[in-house]
């Protein structure tokens, strides 16, 4: 069988770490050497001519995540790599997935297009904040789903008396897997913005008195919206609120908003590396999905296998 390559970027050595130590292979060998006006110099240290080769990255900001991610797939491609796979945790810029305003990028679709350009094969990634940024690639596109860490965890703690709710109207579908697996109802907070990152005002859909709520969201940035939504809920006489969120983006005054909201407890995955701890934040790691995502891809087998059915 091809040999299988593992090779990290430097902002997620963390998780490329773990993922290596559940796949059973060492990370490979790389050096990144920098010029003293700041450019990087990725240099592969190992033969991967011919081999499945993964590379590790999510792409939040700096934008030096991602250009280092595009630069390793370059060196992979002009060594001779049989098959390049970009891991990427965190899919950096897939808000911006539309024009919602006048002269305005579609940045998700000019980062899809950096990412082939590099000579990628195929991508690997989580929870998108969008499911249609997989067309904009034109290779395939692995797209595991965190329910699969999720639900297990909530099957493990025990779950009573739940309702899972929506923080906005655009995440009903992701937060009906949930209700549909645990044979519950939902709710939805319709929110509007009068700016980014601003919550104007919220409604609560739905009956939450004496129920024990969890919030459902695929990413918090500076947690406005969240931390709104579980002051509302728990107004509205519910028992308990708690949030599910897969990539910690955590900007700005997230951490003293969420230290300072209704929140019992914000699990979150291992994504993106947290700035700061947290007693009210719970972090799950992605990296023994990630691991056998990479298993089966390798070995020609599904992906959607590895996904928990409702």
């Amino acid at each position: 069988m091809v040999e299988v390559k593992l090779f990290s970027c430097t902002e997620s050595q963390y998780l490329a770490e773990k993922i290596a130590d559940y796949y059973g292979s060492p990370l490979g060998e790389r050096h990144i050497h920098r010029f003293s006006d700041g450019e990087m110099q990725p240099v592969i240290q190992e033969s991967v001519r011919g081999a499945y080769v993964f590379f590790i990255q999510s792409t939040f900001p700096p934008a030096d995540n991602l250009l280092e991610l595009l630069l390793m797939i370059d060196a992979a491609k002009r060594a001779s790599a049989g098959y390049i796979t970009a891991v990427i945790p965190y899919f950096g810029y897939a808000r911006q997935d539309r024009k919602d305003q006048p002269r305005v990028p579609i940045s998700a679709k000019l980062i899809a297009n950096l990412i082939q350009a590099a000579g990628v094969n195929r991508i690997m990634t989580m929870d998108l904040h969008a499911d249609q940024i997989q067309g904009f690639f034109d290779i395939p596109v692995d797209h595991l789903k965190s329910e699969a860490i999720y639900i297990p965890y909530l099957q493990e703690t025990g779950v009573d008396n739940v309702i899972f709710a929506s923080p906005d109207v655009g995440g009903v579908k992701r937060t009906r897997a949930y209700s549909k697996y645990f044979s519950t109802d939902l709710v939805i907070c319709d929110k509007y913005r009068e700016k980014a990152n601003e919550v104007a005002g919220m409604t609560v859909i739905g009956n939450v008195e004496g129920r024990n709520v969890i919030l459902v969201d695929d990413m918090v940035d500076t947690a406005g919206t969240l931390c709104r939504a579980a002051d509302i809920i728990m107004k509205k006489g519910a028992k308990s609120v708690k949030a599910l969120c897969t990539h910690p983006i955590l900007s700005g005054n997230a951490y003293e908003n969420i230290e300072n909201s209704a929140l019992d407890e914000m699990i979150v995955c291992d994504t993106i590396p947290l700035k700061q701890e947290s007693k009210k934040i719970k972090v799950l790691s992605t990296a023994k999905l990630f691991a056998r995502a990479i298993r089966n891809t390798h070995e020609h087998r599904s992906i959607s296998a590895l996904f928990v059915e409702g």
